[in-house]
């Protein structure tokens, strides 16, 4: 079975109260040399808060990469210096987090109704899974992974002709890191793409014949809650445990394979802790446990993310490569192809370690 991880181009970075990231700025960076990454990596160690947005942390950041970080506005002025002292390229992408996107906030809290051009609370992708399955019987039916931690439905949608036979599927999620809300809203528009133009686009109509696709619309519901209400940077889950005053696991990094490795941390309060154990969090339990209970027919496992454009395949967590590369490659070479040729976006592709 193949895994691949594909993040969308765009960022949603909206806020809502009553977290507050007034004075905040994202820099960006160029590292040249080792001097430049030895920086970035103590940013993490003299900078309290200090965010990674591209990528995940300072561990992985290699040379001649774009480096985003989000910096809290109390250390701005140290970080400015520090920059300018280490000779660095850098520019400020973003001058004040919470004014920028409060304003996108406030344009996506107009639209009252579902939409697919604006960012849809939990409540309103809750009704669009019964609305868009309701109103396709002949190509989605319905059906539910488990409870998140706080209780929430995991909604799981199958999108396909019902032939009767068993087919072979490809299972997608979005949403396994919460505050990237892109990925729902990709997993929301892909649905409705599939079944308005089945039966006019020979490609979605052979798909649809011959496979069925799994779409698990948001992966991490408590937190993507969490981000509309409370803290729109929230990125993890929101379990709780006993003696610990620290929330949540980052589920992409709770899973059997690699687990608290290479990306991963084992502190907990840091957005990229793996858990206390494997699969410590029940809403990776009960994607693991779907995905061996149909290893069968499963073929592809895509998880959606933001931000960047890349299309990466295993391995993440290692250098190794997996015993298909060569197929897993091309695929990716011939998406990344097809994906340029539409609108000229340009795709980075390669296994995970390797390429981020």
């Amino acid at each position: 079975m193949m895994k691949v991880l594909v993040f969308l181009g765009l960022v949603a970075v909206a806020l809502c109260e009553p977290t507050n990231y007034v004075g905040d700025k994202v820099f960006r960076m160029w590292p040249l040399s080792d001097t430049h990454l030895s920086f970035i990596k103590e940013l993490e160690s003299k900078v309290k808060q200090v965010d990674f947005w591209s990528p995940e942390n300072a561990e992985v950041v290699t040379l001649f990469s774009e480096v985003d970080v989000r910096i809290p506005a109390a250390h701005v002025d140290m970080v400015l210096v520090m920059l300018q002292q280490s000779g660095m390229e850098y520019q400020v992408l973003i001058d004040d987090v919470q004014a920028a996107v409060r304003q996108q906030f406030d344009s996506d809290r107009k639209t009252r109704a579902h939409s697919y051009i604006k960012y849809n609370s939990w409540a309103d992708i809750e009704s669009w899974v019964s609305s868009i399955t309701a109103g396709n019987p002949a190509l989605i039916s319905q059906s539910t992974l488990g409870k998140s931690f706080e209780g929430r439905t995991m909604h799981l949608l199958k999108i396909g002709k019902n032939t009767g036979a068993t087919k072979p599927a490809i299972f997608m999620d979005c949403g396994i890191h919460a505050r990237e809300w892109i990925s729902p809203a990709f997993c929301q528009w892909f649905v409705q793409e599939a079944v308005t133009t089945y039966g006019s686009n020979s490609q979605m109509t052979s798909l649809l014949d011959t496979m069925d696709i799994f779409v698990l619309p948001v992966f991490n519901v408590d937190g993507y809650d969490y981000t509309w209400k409370s803290d729109r940077m929230w990125r993890k889950t929101r379990s709780r445990r006993s003696g610990s005053t620290c929330i949540g696991v980052d589920p992409n990094r709770n899973f059997d394979a690699g687990w608290c490795t290479v990306g991963a941390s084992s502190y907990p309060c840091s957005d990229t802790y793996c858990g206390p154990t494997v699969e410590s969090e029940i809403e990776v339990q009960n994607v693991a446990n779907f995905i061996r209970k149909n290893k069968s027919i499963i073929k592809a496992y895509l998880t959606i993310h933001s931000y960047s454009q890349l299309l990466l395949f295993p391995y993440s967590y290692t250098y190794s490569e997996a015993k298909d590369h060569a197929e897993l490659m091309a695929v990716a070479t011939s998406a990344s192809a097809a994906l340029q040729s539409l609108h000229g976006t340009r795709y980075t592709s390669g296994p995970g370690a390797a390429t981020i």
